[in-house]
C-alpha cells in the first residue's frame, strides 16, 4: 500500500482487502519511530498526558513465558510515554511498577532519584473499594489486600508496592498523580461512594471512598481516618466498563468537583451497545473532567481472546492487529471521539522489531488529532470492526437500548401575578447509537416549542415554560429526538390551573 493513500482510502480498503500489508499498519502510514509523542491536556487536572497510555494489565498482569513486565514498562517511559495505569486488583503489575520506577530512579529517597522525571509522568492506580470505613450489604468491597481492606488501604498498599518495602511501609515524598475507584457498575455502589463526602463525620458507621479520598488529597482530617494529615494522590477519578447512567449519575452528583477523571470504555463497537461515547462522555467533557479511554480492542476480543475477562497468561493477545482487523484505525478511532485525552493500552509484547512490537506500533497510531477525523472516517472504521465477532465485542458493557426518554417528568402550574405559568421539568434522557438533539414539548398533542439537548453536568433538570395556558385543564408531554429524527415519548401529565 503507497504513503500516498488518503485515510479514507485506507480505512476502505482496510474494510474489504486481507491483504498482508494491512497487518501491519506502518506499512501504510510511515516508520512506527515517535521523537515527540503528541500530548493532550487531561482536563482540569492541566497535566499534558501523551496520548497513548501504557495499561496495567496485559502482560504487566498476566506475564506469557519470555516476556518481561518490567522491561515493557521502561521501554515505555523511554519512548515518552507518561501516562502510567495500574491497580489494587492486578495481580503483580504494581510490584512491577516498583521494579521499573528503581530501575528508571523514580523512588524518591533512592540514590539517583530524578524528581525532575518523576514530576513528568502521571502515575494512577485504582480501588475496587467503595468504603473508607465500614460496609454495606450488596455493595462489594474487593481488594487483593489483606482481609478487610478498605480503599485508604489500598492507596497505602499501591505506595508501598511501588514505592516501598511492599509490606506497607513508603518513603517520604512517595505520591500519586490519581486514584480512582475502579469499575462503577450500580447505582449502589455510586451511593455508597458518596456518603460523608458532603458532610464528613469521623463518628459515622460508614464513610464513603471519595470523602477519605479527598483528606488525602489535601492533606485534612475530617474523615478521622488521615491523623498525619498526609497527602498522597493529587487527583481522584472514578472508572467503569459497563453502565453510562451510573457513570452520570456520579459526575451529576459530584457537585463539589471532586471527581478528577474518568477511565471508561470506548472503542469502534461502542454504538452497538448503550453508547459511552453519546453519554457518559459528553458529560465528562462539558465538565472538564478529564477523560481517559480503556478497552480499546475490547480487551482482546477484538482478536485472540474470547469476550471475556482474562484470567491466565495465555489470554494475553500478542500480535499487532490482523490482515482481517489492523489494529491502527482501532486506536484512531478512541482517540478521535471527542472529549478523550489518552487511551490506555495493555501491552503482550514488546520486540526489537517494530513490525512486532505492540508498544511501537500502538505509539505510532496514537498520533493523532481528534479533528482530523471526519464523522464519515468514523462510520468507516465502526464498520471495519464489524469483522471482529460481527460487532459482538464488548461484553463489560450494557446491551444497546432504543432511544432513551425523558426520566422524572414533572409540571407545576405558578402563578405569576395575573399570569399562570405552566414549568416542565425532567431528567436527561438516555441516547442510543445517536446524540440526542432536543427535547420537543407538546400541550394537548401539539407541538409548542423546545429544549435543546446539552450534557447536564447536575442533578438541576432542564425545564420548558408555557405562558400561554388558555384553558384550567392541559395535557403536556415531552418528547426526546436524536439527530436523526427518532423520537422517545415521556408520559402524558395532565396539568390543572388553579
Amino acid at each position: 500500500m503507497s504513503k500516498h493513500l488518503t485515510r479514507r482510502q485506507f480505512l476502505r480498503s482496510s474494510a474489504t482487502t486481507a491483504a498482508g500489508a494491512i497487518a501491519a499498519p506502518y506499512l501504510a502510514f510511515g516508520g512506527v519511530s515517535v521523537t515527540r509523542p503528541i500530548r493532550r491536556i487531561l482536563g482540569r487536572t492541566g497535566f499534558e498526558v501523551t496520548t497513548l497510555g501504557l495499561g496495567g494489565q496485559a502482560s504487566l498482569q498476566w506475564t506469557p513465558a519470555g516476556m518481561d513486565p518490567v522491561a515493557i514498562i521502561v521501554k515505555a517511559v523511554e519512548q515518552g510515554i507518561n501516562y502510567l495505569d495500574t491497580s489494587n486488583v492486578y495481580g503483580p503489575s504494581q510490584q512491577n511498577f516498583g521494579k521499573a520506577f528503581r530501575a528508571l530512579n523514580l523512588v524518591p529517597g533512592l540514590p539517583n532519584y530524578d524528581e525532575r522525571k518523576r514530576r513528568s509522568i502521571h502515575l494512577a492506580s485504582k480501588t475496587m473499594v467503595r468504603h473508607a470505613k465500614g460496609s454495606h450489604p450488596g455493595v462489594p468491597d474487593r481488594s487483593e489486600g489483606a482481609a478487610g481492606s478498605r480503599a485508604v488501604d489500598d492507596l497505602r498498599r499501591t505506595l508501598s508496592q511501588i514505592f516501598g518495602d511492599g509490606q506497607g511501609n513508603y518513603p517520604e515524598g512517595a505520591y500519586l498523580d490519581l486514584f480512582q475507584i475502579h469499575n462503577l457498575n450500580t447505582m449502589e455502589e455510586v451511593d455508597a461512594i458518596f456518603v460523608g463526602l458532603a458532610n464528613p463525620d469521623p463518628g459515622a458507621e460508614r464513610i464513603g471512598a471519595l470523602a477519605a479520598l479527598v483528606d488525602f488529597r489535601d492533606g485534612t482530617n475530617r474523615t478521622g481516618l488521615n491523623p498525619k494529615g498526609e497527602k498522597l494522590i493529587r487527583h481522584i477519578g472514578i472508572t467503569g466498563h459497563h453502565s453510562s447512567p451510573v457513570m452520570m449519575e456520579c459526575l451529576q452528583r459530584d457537585d463539589q468537583n471532586v471527581i478528577d477523571t474518568m477511565l471508561i470504555a470506548i472503542n469502534a463497537n461502542d454504538r452497538r451497545y448503550l453508547s459511552h461515547q453519546h453519554n457518559a462522555i459528553p458529560v465528562a467533557k462539558a465538565k472538564d473532567v478529564g477523560i481517559i479511554a480503556m478497552k480499546v480492542f475490547a480487551d482482546g476480543a477484538m482478536y485472540t481472546k474470547e469476550p471475556r475477562w482474562s484470567r491466565t497468561p495465555a489470554d494475553v493477545v500478542q500480535v499487532v492487529g490482523t490482515p482481517d482487523l489492523p489494529s491502527r484505525p482501532l486506536v484512531e478511532y478512541a482517540l478521535s471521539t471527542p472529549g478523550i485525552a489518552t487511551a490506555i493500552i495493555g501491552i503482550g509484547r514488546i520486540d526489537s522489531d517494530g513490525r512486532l512490537c505492540q508498544l511501537q506500533q500502538n505509539l505510532s497510531a496514537a498520533q493523532v488529532r481528534a479533528e482530523s477525523f471526519s464523522r464519515g472516517d468514523r462510520d468507516e472504521i465502526e464498520r471495519l470492526a464489524m469483522r471482529a465477532r460481527e460487532g459482538k465485542t464488548n461484553w463489560f458493557q450494557v446491551p444497546q437500548q432504543p432511544l432513551g426518554a425523558p426520566r422524572e417528568v414533572a409540571a407545576a402550574v405558578e402563578n405569576r401575578g395575573s399570569r399562570r405559568i405552566l414549568r416542565l421539568t425532567w431528567q436527561t434522557a438516555y441516547a442510543a447509537d445517536e446524540p440526542i438533539s432536543h427535547y420537543e414539548i407538546r400541550r394537548d398533542g401539539q407541538p409548542i416549542g423546545k429544549t435543546e439537548h446539552r450534557p447536564q453536568t447536575t442533578k438541576a433538570p432542564f425545564s420548558f415554560e408555557d405562558a400561554d395556558i388558555k384553558r384550567d385543564r392541559h395535557s403536556y408531554q415531552v418528547f426526546t429526538v436524536d439527530r436523526i429524527g427518532r423520537t422517545a415519548a415521556g408520559p402524558v401529565l395532565e396539568a390543572t390551573a388553579v
